[in-house]
């Protein structure tokens, strides 16, 4: 297989990344906007050793399961990669992905079912980042309008759009007519809209609100991180909090890389203390706001130096680590004198398995497993493991 090699194949599956799966002469090839069952015709734009990429150059006989996108923008744009997926197909595939995950990278031969909390498909995401028009420069794809726009899919051109089917109706309004751009221009990387309900907060405007989960009050700000699907973020606080409620209510809980302390914030009645760490130290300002006074101890602290100084014993924990996971340090001191009850909260399948296994041979046992879908219409992955000591295998 050479590079330039027109191929003709047959897609079996989707894979991390959202590609579909072909096989060539026995080896694994990958191309981008492509479903199960496609038969389809494609350039190859990098070969290795084992695998190779294409650029899908025609679809010749398409899959029963292929729908027709519903944004113009579909295929130049980088936000989404699987809108020619129905709804419940993608479900199925994202979490054949995890499944996988924990099997190939884990080494786990016996699993617990994944119960999976999906999501509105469309108008879900809350959190947005968008792109200013350029000043320079042309914009070949379909007829585009806005100030703001999204990354194109295979160059750092900006799509400037004027809506969006995924975002919030807010922002759909937001896009449609933007107050303008914050003095100077968009922040680097770009200006982050929040739209939630009756809240609608943005980098370089009001970018300080109150939005309402689970009846709620949480202060949130557009230029730090949180959850960018509400629907999908009560469902995941609700199992947190009947895991929560079965563990030992006697002990204190930890909320590790808590951000603003959403979790803490409903985990604090349940426990006679609960300590949160983050380093992000403007996250754990307003986790102080959103937790005012009581049982709460703040850590200013990265979890590595958490660790060193940690209290204890716990009764719960959670943690919500970066895409990396949890690090040796963290994963020794869990194994080490980790709580009862962990609820370990991802956002990569692949680094979940690597640490569920450390885990359990460090003698936990996988007790649940839980799939939400925050991004519907991408391959993204949420998903929740619970681990117990003395669980049953």
């Amino acid at each position: 297989m050479a590079l330039g090699e027109i191929v003709t194949a047959t897609v079996e599956r989707i894979v991390a990344g959202g590609a579909g799966m072909a096989r060539v002469r026995g080896k694994s090839v990958f191309i981008h906007l492509t479903a199960p069952g496609d038969l389809v015709t494609g350039k190859i734009s990098r070969e290795h050793r084992d695998f190779a990429w294409a650029e899908l150059l025609d679809i010749r006989s398409p899959s029963p399961e292929r729908i027709a996108p519903p944004c113009p923008f579909y295929g130049s744009c980088g936000g989404c990669s699987l809108q020619h997926l129905p709804y419940e197909v993608q479900v199925r595939e994202k979490t054949a992905l995890l499944e996988e995950a924990f099997r190939r990278i884990g080494g786990f031969s016996s699993l617990p079912a994944i119960r999976v909390r999906r999501s509105a498909p469309y108008e879900y995401r809350n959190r947005m980042r968008f792109h200013p028009r350029p000043r320079r420069g042309f914009y070949s794809g379909p007829d585009s309008r806005g100030d703001l726009g999204l990354m194109a899919r295979r160059s750092g051109e900006i799509i400037p759009l004027s809506d969006c089917p995924i975002a919030d109706p807010l922002i759909r309004r937001f896009l449609s007519a933007p107050p303008g751009l914050p003095p100077g221009g968009a922040p680097r990387g770009g200006l982050t809209v929040y739209g939630r309900g009756d809240l609608l907060v943005y980098q370089g405007g009001p970018s300080r609100g109150t939005v309402r989960f689970l009846g709620r009050d949480i202060r949130m700000d557009a230029g730090l991180f949180f959850q960018s699907n509400g629907g999908a973020l009560e469902a995941l606080i609700a199992d947190l909090l009947r895991l929560a409620r079965g563990a030992d209510r006697d002990l204190p809980a930890a909320d590790l890389y808590c951000g603003v302390g959403t979790f803490a914030c409903f985990l604090r009645d349940i426990f006679p203390r609960i300590d949160l760490v983050e380093e992000n130290r403007a996250a754990l300002d307003l986790a102080r706001e959103n937790l005012p006074e009581g049982n709460c101890r703040f850590f200013p602290l990265s979890c590595d130096r958490w660790v060193r100084e940690a209290g204890g014993p716990y009764g719960f924990m959670t943690a919500d680590p970066p895409r990396q996971g949890l690090s040796a340090d963290l994963r020794a001191y869990l194994a080490e004198r980790g709580p009862p009850v962990l609820a370990y909260i991802s956002c990569d399948p692949a680094t979940l398995a690597r640490d569920s296994r450390e885990l359990c041979r460090g003698g936990y046992a996988l007790e649940e497993r839980y799939f939400y879908d925050f991004y519907p219409q991408t391959p993204h992955i949420e998903s929740l493991a619970v681990f117990r000591r003395g669980a049953p295998s």
